[in-house]
């Protein structure tokens, strides 16, 4: 009988091989509905092929099923070897990966079929809330009672970050999605009107600040460190960092909810801590990249390493444009617009997305203590992924500029330049056609990784002699 591991990596590999699986079926939802943006009869008036069943689908999949399960990955990872010590439960880890599987293939199964609370990235029904609760209650057991057990007297900044993104999308999850049932697929809201749009955007903007910053945000101070064998620029700076963007971050929500009917008051208090929280998202990503001062020739040479310095800088680049968008006049012009596309996307891909197939690059080999099969194949996936980024977010960009130009643009007698919406549909086509082709090299470099993990698992290897091989044996080691 094998020995047992120091560490549970059985979760670890199975979460991080599922980070891959649902990383590339989420990019391809999202091809296919930027395919359907651009020719709507893609859905071929079938029910559960329109963009309203699976725009939630695609959502989903890309925060809950890739980011979720490479959070889950990277905190049960990282937490053991921080604090040396093994997970507290080999049963429970194995519940928390099955468990969460279960609430993705459920959501796979109903958002098709229509069934959704229709809230943003909380569509799905009460019976799969609940199980996300139960699964989240067990998840937050395993990572806080693996701390409470750990040998070392310190816990590392990562786990600060991973703690507090545990904590807070239970109270998020628990609190938008309280609702009364009225069957076994239907609910509504406890919270009617205004009061369930204040509710949701405090989720929906947290669900970015907590689960898709600092989750990821634990990522970075682990894993940058490591792959650049540097320590992290300021250890002081990290902690200030995780504690003004804690504060911070919770209040920013009503910038969702400008020239709506939430008290004005709100509104503006949603943008002036969306303005504050510009300075711990830059003091972050500044720790992150400077952690490479006296290494930056790494940057040449190791693809991995790149992946998570350009996920930092697009970390950087949409934590100032998000308070930029938060100012009322600026929002004037970027509200409904594909701006609010192409910002969600840059942090969505560009940061999270990228950040983790870095780690994931990581951690892989390390698992199944097999060299990757092809770093020179790392190296295409991350030219093809930041090339598709930025068609994406530039067509996005001039697409949302010149819509919410077009919406307020009038005569000199006042009247709408462009009475009908169709105006700025028919103007948006050429670049709904430039962010498809963006999305296909993202889900391209996805299949990539596929191809190149598969090939690292079934243990095959670059040949001999070759660069491609020196460098690969020595992510291994």
């Amino acid at each position: 009988m094998a020995a047992k591991e120091t560490y549970n990596y059985r979760v670890v590999r199975q979460f991080a091989i599922m980070t891959v699986v649902w990383g590339t079926v989420g990019m391809l939802v999202g091809v296919i509905i930027a395919a359907q943006m651009a020719w709507p009869a893609l859905n071929f008036e079938i029910p559960w092929l329109t963009f309203g069943r699976l725009r939630p689908l695609h959502t989903n999949a890309v925060i809950f099923a890739f980011g979720g399960s490479a959070l889950f990955a990277t905190s049960l990872y990282v937490v053991q070897r921080t604090c040396q010590v093994r997970l507290i439960s080999d049963r429970l880890a194995a519940f928390v990966f099955w468990g969460w599987q279960l609430v993705i293939l459920s959501a796979v199964i109903t958002l098709p079929l229509g069934i959704t609370s229709s809230k943003e990235y909380a569509e799905l029904e009460w019976p799969i809330d609940i199980l996300i609760t139960i699964v989240w209650v067990a998840y937050a057991v395993l990572f806080f009672g693996t701390i409470a057990r750990r040998k070392t007297p310190h816990i590392y900044v990562a786990n600060w970050f991973f703690g507090a993104f545990i904590i807070t999308v239970a109270v998020l999850h628990v609190v938008n999605s309280a609702a009364y049932p009225v069957s076994l697929w239907k609910s509504y809201s406890v919270y009617a009107g205004v009061q369930d749009a204040m509710v949701q955007w405090w989720y929906g903007h947290n669900a970015v600040g907590f689960f898709l910053t600092a989750g990821f945000l634990g990522i970075m101070y682990y894993f940058v460190p490591k792959q650049a064998e540097r320590p992290v620029y300021s250890y002081r700076l990290s902690v200030v960092h995780f504690w003004a963007l804690i504060f911070t971050y919770i209040w920013a929500g009503p910038h969702h909810l400008h020239y709506t009917a939430l008290p004005d008051w709100v509104q503006s208090l949603g943008m002036v801590f969306s303005l504050i929280l510009l300075a711990p998202s830059w003091g972050g990503m500044i720790n992150g990249i400077m952690t490479l001062s006296g290494a930056w020739e790494k940057l040449r040479s190791d693809p991995i390493l790149r992946f998570l310095i350009v996920s930092v800088s697009f970390y950087g680049m949409s934590t100032f444009e998000g308070p930029m968008m938060a100012i009322k006049t600026v929002n004037a012009l970027s509200h409904y617009t594909d701006w609010t596309i192409a910002h969600v996307h840059a942090g969505a891909l560009g940061w999270v997305a990228l950040i983790s197939i870095g780690a994931m690059y990581f951690l892989i080999p390390k698992l199944f203590n097999r060299p990757l099969y092809s770093m020179k194949l790392v190296e295409l996936h991350f030219w093809i992924s930041t090339i598709g980024i930025v068609l994406y977010i530039s067509a996005m960009w001039v697409a949302g500029i010149m819509q919410g130009l077009m919406w307020g643009a009038s005569s000199a007698d006042g009247l709408l330049t462009y009475s009908n919406f169709s105006d700025t549909t028919k103007a948006s086509w050429p670049f709904y056609i430039v962010r498809l082709l963006g999305g296909l090299a993202f889900l391209a470099g996805m299949l990539v990784m596929c191809y190149n993990i598969f090939k690292t698992l079934r243990g095959a290897k670059a040949p001999e002699g070759t660069a491609d091989a020196r460098i690969a044996n020595a992510t291994a080691s």
